[in-house]
């Protein structure tokens, strides 16, 4: 904040107006802490770019500077009036206004207010201080024609309402829902963050209801919409179907999560529509939906243009969440390794609540825990006793073998029946026949 207030001063000093704009300003009235402060000025950029230093012209044509203070990187825009868009996310042209002017075009009321750090006062030209008491999202003007000029502010509107809590206006919320299709037109990457702020929050709840009577939800996420109606077997789903028991999901999740864990909770059942049948007795059954479900979500997650890390996080919560069931029948070494992959907090996070959101039975998330507790003593992968090396060192020439037997090594180590390295290379050897016959098959 001091470094905003050296802007504004310096700004003020060179006989500017200058005052921090937007969600800053919504955020200090809300007595919550502002991640970002925003600053907008009468100096034209070029006046801006004199005063300081350290600049960079990152909108210049729409008037706005990145102004670099030590490490911190601040926008400073010049109050402006928008003309025409032309392709639903930015105008055409630009020209400089007054402080009003600058408040009249942007996009929600909650939003448009100004605060003057220096006098300590709120300047208020659209109504936001009265709509912020009321728990109010308004478009600033004529809903419609605002929604329409920027069509994220489609998905800005949920979002807001949803982080802050807040009702949407009826007319905006009119305009939104008329307008939803419109959101097609803004980029992967915008519509990604958006909906990642959304489910990031703790009323995600609120922000996937939100989406899904926009009609945002069925153009934006279809694979989750069609979830709706597809029926399970009520002993193991007392809940619903397969939309009830997602949403019902995200709404037992912590108020912190990743974003692998929120989106395999979205995704994680979206191979079930695909894949159901009925058997000769009548039963509901999704047989290898998990497969089919991940196979789906990479494609969401490439249509989002999310990283590699997270879509491959995400896919390894929806590919594994049905070998939870299996985990007391595994052998020591299987529940090693499937304990210590990297993504498997999150995955027991989406086992717990996929349990609790349907037959409310969490003896195997119960029985993972305790286990991990007891291996928690060692390493679970602990460094290998035998590596290729040793093999060679024993006459064996290398072959694609090699694998197999290091592994079935290491099951032995990871179950405690070879405890040195000694002991492994004496079974290595006095099972050589064994390992090599069952390396070829």
């Amino acid at each position: 904040m001091d470094s905003a207030m050296r802007i504004v001063r310096r700004l003020r000093e060179a006989g500017h107006q200058a005052l921090f704009a937007g969600g800053c300003v919504r955020d200090r009235l809300l007595g919550r802490p502002a991640h970002d402060v925003d600053i907008a000025t009468s100096a034209r950029p070029e006046d801006v770019q004199k005063l300081f230093p350290r600049t960079v012209a990152v909108g210049a044509q729409f008037g706005v500077v990145v102004v670099m203070d030590g490490a911190k990187e601040f926008q400073v825009a010049t109050f402006r009036a928008d003309g025409v868009y032309i392709d639903g996310r930015r105008p055409e042209s630009v020209t400089f206004t007054s402080a009003e002017g600058d408040a009249r075009r942007r996009d929600f009321t909650v939003n448009g207010m100004f605060f003057d750090p220096l006098e300590n006062q709120v300047l208020d030209f659209v109504g936001g201080q009265e709509d912020l008491a009321a728990g109010i999202v308004r478009s600033i003007g004529v809903p419609v024609d605002r929604l329409r000029e920027d069509k994220l502010r489609l998905l800005r509107g949920v979002r807001f309402a949803a982080t802050l809590g807040f009702q949407i206006e009826p007319t905006t919320w009119d305009a939104i829902r008329s307008q939803a299709d419109g959101i097609t037109t803004v980029s992967a990457e915008r519509i990604r963050d958006e909906l990642v702020k959304i489910f990031l929050h703790p009323s995600r709840v609120r922000g996937f209801d939100l989406l899904d009577e926009s009609g945002m939800l069925a153009i934006l996420l279809p694979e989750v919409a069609d979830l709706r109606g597809c029926e399970q077997p009520p002993e193991f789903h007392p809940e619903g179907d397969v939309f009830v028991h997602t949403r019902l999901m995200l709404s037992l999740l912590p108020a912190s999560v990743s974003v692998p864990l929120v989106f395999s909770v979205l995704f994680h059942d979206i191979g079930k529509p695909p894949v159901l049948f009925r058997d000769e007795t009548g039963r509901i059954r999704f047989n290898g939906h998990e497969s089919v479900g991940a196979a789906m979500a990479e494609r969401i997650m490439e249509r989002l243009r999310f990283s590699n890390a997270e879509s491959e996080a995400t896919l390894a919560g929806v590919k594994n969440h049905m070998a939870f069931k299996d985990v007391r029948n595994m052998r020591i070494a299987t529940l090693k390794r499937f304990l210590a992959r990297p993504t498997i907090n999150d995955e027991l996070e989406l086992h717990r609540v996929d349990c609790l959101g349907s037959h409310g039975l969490l003896d195997n998330h119960e029985f993972l825990i305790a286990k991990r507790g007891e291996f928690s003593r060692q390493p679970l992968i602990p460094p290998p006793l035998v590596t290729g090396r040793d093999l060679i060192a024993l006459g064996w020439h290398p072959g694609p073998f090699f694998k197999k037997v290091l592994d079935e090594v290491q099951v032995r180590q990871l179950e405690g029946t070879l405890a040195s390295r000694e002991d492994a290379l004496d079974w290595v050897a006095a099972n050589r026949e064994m390992l090599m016959k069952e390396s070829s098959q």
